[in-house]
């Protein structure tokens, strides 16, 4: 029994909780159906001639609208913002000491509206991130009297045991025990090639494990490991960062001046006080309410239909001023994955890559895949790998075609009895190739660029992006080769998280800068930029989440839609608003002279209104 009261207790508080929690998630769409629903009905009821219930549901509906502005207002003027609000809020405290209840509510139903588009466009963008952010490591496996158990991140001390298995990403900061470690580092440090790590050497949380299995001994705790590092540096920068302010505040102040002073004229120079009410109901500035928005959620709208999420109106007007870009290099103008560029010392380059490809087959290794797809690309007959035999992390021996086959580095050829002549060791391969134990050639590696990566920076330069430079964790001369190739204006390497967000403070001198990056350590650079761009790829959690911007699609042409997207989109908004505030300032002087009642001005803003944002949604075309 006690149970079941339970129960019927907990019910009415978790709906309670449930319907607190829908209502204000959903509140500006509420809000501007409710102000509709008021204006209509009594509309309605006054045609049928009930006038004075009719005013009570205008009244009602002003009343609602007003309230909830005002509390909007007063949250700005805290932190010191100024802008188009003030404007609604005179026109509809206006009518009703004026009793123009019809004109008032006209005005609380466009306000609504306008607030409502701006507030889709922000839950839009926000909807796009819940997959990318779930990314981020969130619970580990906890190895304990030889039990495995999910623990939390934050639950982690240093001492503990946790097995990092092939693909997770390492959520603390640690050391290999037991067997080699292969380790994707690139989002960390910009190398494309896979790490080996020995035991008992570091591991940095952030890292992907691209090998088998592993054991990590936790050194620190999750809250002092190197990923939450970066996020403070994420958060360091978003604080540093100045705001983005909307164009429609910008151009709400001048023009809330220009409005009160011709209210003020109008009834000095008639002693008429109700011209006060038509000024304001005419100016009430709903072609920054709704053109500025309707083109920019338009804008939004259609970039999100080519793979780009914006996370709001304001990025996209910051995104329409960009001159100047940081990019990063691996995994952003690079594919951020080995391929093999180049087979040396031998005469029979398709006969190696067959039987080293045969050979890793076995394996799951990126450098192994890497050969195996190249000798498919090649259309080479591969033969089944027998009694294959993988030391992870140092290379791979098989059987193939009854040939004894060996694949690795230097130092596993050499553990296997067989010495390396140095003219093929030191040749800047990654892997040597082995058959009956003797050398027959080695395979070197490279992160090629991108394929798109030069047209796009071509395309940047057209846009008249003035100054385009390279910010790498790679090695300098890999780093200027790439930079050199895409005829970039400036390059430095070798840079850590920190180091990337000194580069772009110190650009934002040439310009409004973008950064663009995909992985952890570009987190910090992101979020400091003016507008941060992340591209596609799979650890993309920390940089998604400091990004103004995400390419959701693999390429680099995505940049330059995203820029003519928000420059045509801003350019829209901008004719829409230019358009409406100088037909609003016409009927402002109507409606000085007297020409103008109330309610006729409330009816001809609202046909500028619909003009607006006509021309507002062409952003979506």
């Amino acid at each position: 029994m006690q149970s079941f009261e339970a129960t019927s207790t907990l019910k009415p508080a978790l709906f309670a909780g449930r319907a607190k929690l829908l209502v204000g998630r959903h509140w500006p769409l509420i809000l501007f159906c409710l102000a509709l629903a008021f204006l209509v009905s009594g509309l309605f009821l006054a045609l049928l001639g009930g006038w004075s219930t009719a005013n009570v549901l205008l009244v009602s509906g002003i009343l609602l609208v007003l309230s909830c502005l005002l509390v909007e207002i007063a949250s700005k003027l805290r932190r010191k913002e100024f802008g188009l609000d003030l404007i609604a809020a005179l026109a509809m405290a206006t009518a009703l000491w004026f009793g123009q209840y019809l004109a008032g509510a006209i005005v609380s139903v466009m306000y609504a509206g306008g607030h409502f588009l701006e507030f889709y466009a922000h839950r839009r963008a926000e909807s796009g991130m819940t997959e990318l952010l779930s990314r981020v490591p969130r619970s580990a496996l906890r190895i304990s009297d030889g039990e495995f158990i999910e623990v939390p991140i934050d639950a982690i001390s240093p001492g503990d045991r946790l097995l990092i298995r092939r693909g997770d990403v390492v959520p603390v900061d640690g050391t290999v025990d037991g067997r080699t470690a292969v380790l994707d580092q690139s989002a960390l440090t910009g190398e494309p090639l896979p790490a080996r790590v020995l035991q008992g050497e570091v591991v940095l949380s952030g890292a992907s494990n691209a090998g088998d299995a592993f054991d990590l001994i936790a050194s620190k705790a999750a809250k002092d490991s190197t990923y939450a590092h970066v996020l403070r540096l994420v958060e360091q920068a978003k604080q540093s960062k100045a705001p983005m302010f909307r164009v429609a505040d910008r151009m709400g102040l001048w023009f809330l001046g220009l409005t009160l002073l011709v209210a003020a004229a109008a009834v000095a120079a008639s002693g008429d006080s109700v011209r006060l009410l038509a000024v304001l109901v005419v100016a009430t500035p709903c072609p920054l309410i709704l053109a500025v928005p309707v083109a920019l959620v338009a804008g939004i709208s259609k970039a999100a239909r080519r793979g780009i999420l914006i996370k709001g109106a304001a990025v996209l007007e910051a995104l329409s001023k960009i001159d100047t870009i940081v990019f990063d290099k691996t995994g952003t103008l690079t594919i951020g994955q080995p391929t093999v560029s180049d087979v040396l010392g031998t005469d029979d380059p398709d006969a190696l890559l067959r039987l080293a490809g045969s050979a890793e087959l076995a394996s799951a290794h990126p450098l192994g895949r890497a050969i195996v797809k190249e000798a498919q690309s090649r259309r080479l007959l591969l033969s089944k790998p027998v009694r294959a035999a993988e030391v992870a992390g140092e290379g791979v021996e098989a059987m193939v075609d009854g040939r004894r086959v060996l694949v690795g580095g230097p130092a596993f050829v050499r553990a296997k009895g067989i010495e390396p002549q140095m003219s093929v060791a030191d040749a800047s391969a990654s892997a040597l190739v082995c058959v009956d134990d003797r050398v027959f050639g080695a395979i070197r590696f490279e992160d090629p660029l991108r394929g798109d990566a030069v047209r796009a920076i071509e395309d940047l330069r057209t846009l008249g992006i003035k100054h385009i430079s390279l910010a790498s964790g790679d090695r300098l001369e890999v780093a200027k080769a790439i930079a050199d190739r895409l005829g970039m204006d400036a390059v430095e390497a070798d840079l850590s998280a920190a180091d990337k967000v000194e580069i772009v403070l110190r650009t934002k001198a040439l310009g409004s800068v973008m950064m663009v990056g995909d992985g952890v350590n570009d987190a910090p650079a992101l979020a400091a930029a003016d507008v941060g761009l992340a591209v596609a790829r799979g650890n993309l959690a920390a940089a998604a989440e400091a990004a103004d911007l995400v390419l959701l699609k693999s390429g680099l042409s995505g940049i330059v839609a995203a820029l003519e997207v928000a420059r045509r989109s801003r350019r829209i908004a901008l004719q829409s608003v230019a358009v409406g505030i100088g037909l609003s300032t016409v009927a402002m002087a109507f409606a000085g002279a007297g020409l103008l009642p109330p309610v006729q001005g409330a009816l001809i803003q609202e046909a500028i209104d619909i003009a607006v944002v006509l021309n507002a949604l062409r952003a979506l075309v």
